[in-house]
């Protein structure tokens, strides 16, 4: 089951700033969020899939956004990143999805642009849809290619504020240290010169080893798997296949701030999300993808400059504001904490699920439940 806005509080954090009050991405003013879940039943075998949205204010074509990606490690199939890095910019919403869906995600943001802007192609360029990615193969049935560009289309259209979190969209197939992962997102604010701006993370979880997690430096993830052991032990099953349980899924994450932050700044605080993985117990494994998309909504960057455009001449120059260095450690920390905060908040908020095998993969909360450990979510 998935609920909208659970406050996971995690005394251990390194950022003692206040959180959103949403406690979500969508804390940045005109940033949404939508889903479409892919629940059911498929010719191939169960589907647990679908698409997430976030979606920037304004029109991200004609007046792009300032924005930056970080590549920690690189196993995945993102689209549009290339572009991103080498221009600084974001000019589409983002879509998450599956591996095998990231063509349906980049058709449906192609069909979104070439609605509102009859010049791509034609008398401008083309767009460069960003899609980001996780393999949800091991609970979903994957090969049944079940995402349509449509679905895209639809998770673009129920953005809003207030969204859910855990196994909707995205997040509906993804396993997070051996536990049932998907969605997670959290908010910090920061007061700078007498102003108020906010930092919101949104991360898709489909990583760790499970004898690896720690929620609040707690390890969970070695007390459950003692449980576990335990009561095997009783039942007489000596059989122990946590050596097989490695790193091998990924994480993918996207940070918005209306901080007046450039291309460079935020790369920089994009790379703080490790932090976040790390303190959850991550540690980027060899076949773990993670991977951030970071985003200002403070200053546009229009796309006809230097051109005439809907009768208006746009300059070459402009005159944006600019983020001081001397901000980067507060950005840091509230980055390292939204992050860690958005990881648990995708497993507190995730459900139990019956996978395409027959298997069950347990959430935090059922697997707690069961190995009688009492967690404060």
């Amino acid at each position: 089951m998935a609920s909208m806005g659970l406050n996971v509080d995690l005394n251990g954090e390194l950022c003692a700033c206040a959180k959103g009050p949403r406690n979500l991405i969508t804390d940045v003013p005109g940033v949404r969020v939508g889903h479409v879940t892919l629940d059911g039943d498929s010719p191939l075998g169960p589907l647990h899939t679908g698409v997430t949205a976030i979606v920037p204010p304004g029109d991200c074509f004609a007046s792009k956004l300032p924005a930056a990606a970080y590549v920690s490690n690189g196993f995945g199939k993102s689209m549009g990143l290339v572009q991103v890095d080498e221009l600084g910019s974001l000019e589409t919403p983002i879509l998450m999805t599956n591996t095998l869906s990231c063509g349906a995600c980049f058709d449906a943001l192609v069909r979104y642009s070439l609605d509102r802007h009859a010049e791509i192609g034609v008398s401008t360029g083309t767009v460069n849809p960003v899609v980001m990615e996780c393999n949800d193969g091991p609970i979903n049935t994957i090969r049944a290619l079940a995402v349509t560009p449509q679905h895209g289309l639809d998770a673009i259209d129920a953005a809003a504020d207030a969204f859910d979190e855990g196994d909707v969209g995205a997040g509906a197939g993804m396993t997070c240290f051996g536990l049932k992962g998907g969605i997670g997102s959290s908010s910090r604010v920061l007061t700078l010169d007498g102003r108020d701006y906010t930092i919101g993370v949104l991360v898709l979880t489909n990583f760790g080893s499970r004898d690896c997690l720690r929620v609040d430096g707690r390890p969970v993830g070695r007390e459950l798997a003692a449980a576990e052991r335990a009561q095997a032990e009783r039942a007489g099953d000596h059989t122990d296949d946590r050596a097989n349980d490695r790193d091998k899924g990924s994480i993918v994450a996207v940070i918005a701030t209306d901080l007046p932050a450039d291309s460079r700044q935020l790369r920089r605080m994009a790379k703080r999300v490790t932090v976040g993985i790390t303190r959850c117990g991550g540690y980027i494994g060899n076949g773990s993808g993670e991977i951030v998309v970071a985003f200002s909504t403070a200053a546009r960057i229009p796309h006809w400059a230097g051109e005439t455009h809907a009768g208006e001449t746009l300059p070459m120059i402009d005159a944006a504001p600019r983020l001081s260095d001397n901000a980067m450690d507060d950005c840091f920390r509230a980055v390292a904490a939204a992050s860690e905060e958005a990881i648990v908040s995708s497993l507190a908020h995730a459900g139990s699920v019956v996978g395409r095998d027959g298997r069950t993969t347990w959430s935090l909360r059922d697997a707690a439940a069961r190995a009688g450990i009492a967690l404060n979510l």
